[in-house]
């Protein structure tokens, strides 16, 4: 089993980037540049997003041109990006690029969270491997669609945007979540629900 984690920060009226696909907004809040370890899912050990957000980090933290940083921003995680055209990817980084559909990559995207999960220590009780959904919004939407979405947990920011990139372009019912937590972080609403499955 592999828990599907979309982990996220918004503004406060639900935008994730603005219109240039920027997260400038983030980085402005305090705290917003270098998150606790209560604003994400720290356990784990894949990592799942779309090119924009790829594109935007290797950019924003020119990871091209210093790719020891990558080791530095994500240790050994294991990174998927969907994507339709080649991407550069950072020397030593373990990026595995991904065309066609979240149904069709699941088998390799849990495998990966297995083989993750049988490198860390043997402990009882130890939480099933997790995945993390950083972005967007519409692949988040797309882990929803195919019916493995677990948790969808959101750091409210005080910003709004004009416009962009939204928080999750889906209808989802209330009767298919909970409410798990409501508090504040720092300058973060946090909230964390679960997706009841069909």
């Amino acid at each position: 089993m592999v828990l599907f984690i979309f982990d996220t920060a918004t503004t406060l009226n639900g935008f994730l980037a603005d219109k240039n696909h920027s997260l400038d907004w983030l980085f402005a809040v305090e705290g917003g540049d270098a998150p606790t370890d209560e604003l994400y899912p720290s356990k784990a050990r894949v990592l799942v997003e779309g090119s924009h957000t790829y594109e935007w980090v290797l950019k924003q933290e020119q990871l091209l041109e210093n790719p020891k940083r990558w080791g530095e921003l994500y240790g050994d995680k294991i990174t998927f990006v969907f994507s339709s055209r080649d991407l550069p990817v950072p020397e030593g980084a373990d990026v595995r690029l991904l065309r066609g559909s979240v149904a069709d990559a699941l088998p390799e995207i849990c495998a990966a969270a297995a083989e993750a999960a049988a490198g860390e220590p043997a402990v009882a009780g130890s939480p099933v491997p997790q995945v993390w959904i950083v972005g967007g919004g519409d692949l988040a939407g797309q882990f929803y669609d195919a019916g493995v979405l677990d948790r969808i947990a959101v750091s409210v920011a005080p910003a709004t945007l004009p416009g962009g990139a939204p928080l999750l372009p889906r209808r989802i019912d209330p009767a298919k979540l909970r409410l798990e937590s409501a508090r504040a972080v720092g300058q973060f609403a946090r909230l964390e629900y679960g997706v009841i499955r069909d």
